[in-house]
């Protein structure tokens, strides 16, 4: 049974029930399927050196066929700081709240970057072109570690949007600096982080006027089949693109929270309604940015899934997720505003189960109980009831149905998809800020 933004705890692990993945057998059958941790072991080096003066090509293994969207496939992957551990123990700030200097709005500009002739053979390296210099790499560096990533820059105020697990990668008194695509580099310090979407804000010290914000687009119009471009610091090597499709959207992805990566206590695990992608993305691209061809920001390229049983972090196999950039935006402008970001609460606890609907059935996050005096219960929600889609989007376990509440804004009403009693029905839902725990 999984806990959806209660203020209690569940009674058994939220990640107890997440389903495996079997792969198609060849003649020889690949391995099964594991998931690598988001950082090494204390005392370890996570990625060595790069050759000089440029890196050994490595084989890419060959991209899976694009599924169809599901909200219902639970993926746990590996986040993608490429960091070195130096030993200790990861110390994790889960929120540094600096007031910014300026308060400055990240409106979606009216005019697309790129203005593509062929929506269906993009000019990439026009993309390429325009979307760089909204792209930097970031570094940080304490006593205990130090890793890198990357980030998107949001306004001409300095702010930098970027993973929490890379703006807080390093620990406690970390030094940061951000280095722009044409390579002058700034302090930054840390505006806002928020541990359960896994974003972060940081503001440069003394930021140039020339600062090229990225153009947000509209997360929610993306189709499967999309083409998009990440857009990033792989592995140390800034300025890298990709590309590729959607090849899935509202899938749960789960990352854990930064600090149960080190070896801490989990305080508040990560949730994704994430973008799935088949553009190539690696251990360093954390942060960046996931675009269409016209140039606009779609994602935060922010996990990938990866094979083997070893514990240190793989690379691209084809399959990576983003952030969708609706969701990155409510969270960003409550950072820079406040620091802190509210959440969408609903008050339920779900399980995953079955749902009889007809002759047929269907998987389904399932109510257990209506915490009262909540949104749920102000909309008649009853134990039992089965949530199968919520705003029209299928739900087919009780982490989808976290996913999906999770990228919501507060006081947004949704309607949710539920079978009672055999009978199908909807149900309008107006979402509140989550209680403090």
């Amino acid at each position: 049974m999984s806990e959806l933004d209660t203020q209690g705890t569940s009674p058994e692990p939220w990640y107890s029930a997440a389903p495996t993945t079997t792969l198609p057998q060849t003649t020889t059958p690949p391995p099964a399927p594991t998931y690598s941790p988001a950082y090494p072991p204390p005392g370890s080096t996570a990625y060595p050196s790069l050759p000089h003066p440029t890196p050994t090509p490595v084989p890419v293994a060959p991209k899976p066929p694009r599924e169809k969207r599901r909200v219902g496939d639970l993926v746990v992957v590996a986040l993608l700081s490429a960091g070195l551990a130096s030993g200790g123990t990861y110390a994790v700030t889960r929120s540094t709240a600096i007031t910014p200097a300026a308060t400055a709005s990240t409106a979606q500009p009216a005019a697309a970057p790129v203005i593509q002739a062929n929506g269906t053979a993009p000019d990439w390296t026009a993309t390429a072109k325009a979307v760089s210099p909204s792209v930097v790499a970031i570094k940080v560096a304490s006593n205990q570690a130090e890793g890198e990533g990357s980030g998107v820059v949001i306004d001409k105020a300095g702010h930098i949007l970027t993973n929490n697990h890379v703006a807080t990668g390093a620990g406690n008194g970390a030094t940061i600096t951000v280095t722009l695509d044409d390579g002058r580099t700034y302090a930054a310090t840390i505006a806002g982080t928020d541990a359960s979407t896994d974003l972060a804000v940081l503001t440069l010290t003394n930021p140039p006027s020339d600062l090229t914000p990225i153009v947000f687009g509209d997360s929610d119009a993306l189709a499967v089949g999309d083409p998009v471009m990440a857009v990033g610091n792989p592995l140390g090597l800034a300025g890298t693109v990709t590309t590729g499709i959607v090849s899935a959207l509202n899938r749960p992805v789960t990352t854990g929270s930064a600090d149960s990566a080190r070896g801490q206590n989990a305080s508040d695990p990560v949730v994704t309604n994430a973008i799935q992608t088949s553009a190539a993305i690696n251990p360093g691209n954390s942060g960046g940015a996931l675009v269409t061809a016209d140039g606009r920001l779609v994602g935060v390229n922010s996990a990938i899934a990866s094979l083997g049983s070893t514990t240190s972090q793989s690379g691209n196999i084809g399959i990576g997720f983003a952030i969708p950039s609706n969701e990155a935006k409510t969270i960003a402008d409550q950072l820079i505003a406040s620091g802190s970001a509210q959440h969408a609460y609903l008050g339920v606890s779900t399980a995953d189960g079955t749902v009889s609907e007809g002759s047929s059935q269907r998987a389904a996050a399932v109510i257990r109980s209506v915490s009262a005096g909540t949104p749920a219960a102000a909309a008649g929600l009853n134990s039992g009831d089965a949530v199968v889609a919520m705003n029209g989007d299928r739900v087919d376990s009780s982490l989808s149905l976290v996913a999906a509440i999770r990228e919501q804004r507060v006081g947004k009403e949704i309607t949710l998809t539920i079978v009672r009693g055999g009978t199908r029905q909807d149900v309008k839902v107006t979402l509140t800020a989550r209680p403090a725990s």
